[in-house]
């Protein structure tokens, strides 16, 4: 059993529900850890037309919640709560990316990468018919590439939802990954993981796309685990319903590749729990 879900939002960016409606379904779900890990404020010339609050305003509100509720916790049935954070991985703002990391006392850090070259890859505008195969695949590889460079900055703890860029374009995406071209990147990515101690999300956010799909893809999986590359769960819910599923489902995919433990983090130190 999965007793550690360290990606969830609320709707201080676009989820459902606050801090306690969020935590009071992982405690439904059987979780014994909780991460609360919300979007962080985008720097200027950045937005995500999805949110529907003003990050820079909700997050700190956010985050004196999570510790009300820690405390809280602290004295009834659990789970215990962990301060965790989603950050957008955006090279040129470097600076800007330390504060935030700096700014409030994180259990962990996810590192996300939605935006490349300042294109977010998760807009369905971004993949249309004028973006051929050849600069879709070339994107890809660069998408790994700053994969690898996001570890080596020392920012982040775990690299969430690893191929997301594989949203809009999935079926080129999965074409891509059987090509001998693909491995460069990859293995960049997966190495800079490994040698960092740079954890990888599988995400069952995947499930509820149309691909149906843990994140990440079987061949990165593969890669990692050869690695040695560590892992940690997330269901990325933006609603109670998805906390901590469809969590069966991916520890059975975790197992078979030869995982048998996850990790969480407590004050940005890494702890393992077997599932």
């Amino acid at each position: 059993m999965i007793t550690a879900d360290l990606h969830n939002h609320t709707f201080a960016s676009h989820g459902t529900a606050d801090a306690a409606t969020m935590l009071a379904s992982g405690r439904a779900a059987g979780l014994q850890w909780f991460g609360l890990s919300e979007h962080a404020p985008l720097p200027p010339g950045f937005s995500c037309k999805l949110y529907t609050g003003d990050l820079t305003v909700e997050f700190p509100r956010l985050a004196a919640e999570v510790f009300r509720l820690r405390e809280a916790g602290k004295k009834g049935p659990g789970p215990r709560v962990l301060l965790g954070m989603e950050l957008d991985w955006i090279p040129s703002r470097l600076a800007y990316m330390r504060e935030l990391v700096a700014a409030w006392p994180f259990d962990y850090v996810l590192g996300s990468l939605h935006h490349l070259d300042g294109m977010s890859v998760g807009a369905i505008a971004n993949w249309g018919p004028e973006v051929g195969r050849e600069e879709r695949y070339a994107r890809f590889a660069a998408y790994y590439y700053e994969i690898a460079a996001m570890a080596k900055s020392g920012l982040v703890d775990v690299a969430s939802h690893p191929d997301f860029i594989k949203l809009r374009t999935f079926a080129d995406y999965r074409d891509w990954l059987a090509l001998p071209e693909s491995r460069a990147p990859l293995e960049a990515a997966v190495a800079a993981l490994a040698e960092t101690g740079t954890a990888m999300e599988v995400s069952a956010a995947g499930f509820r796309q149309d691909f149906a799909e843990p994140y990440p893809a079987p061949a990165i999986m593969r890669l990692a685990a050869e690695a040695g590359v560590d892992i940690c769960f997330g269901s990325d819910a933006h609603a109670p319903a998805d906390v901590g599923r469809p969590f069966d489902r991916l520890a059975d995919y975790a197992r078979s590749f030869g995982y048998r433990d996850s990790v969480i983090f407590i004050q940005r130190q890494r702890r393992r729990l077997p599932f």
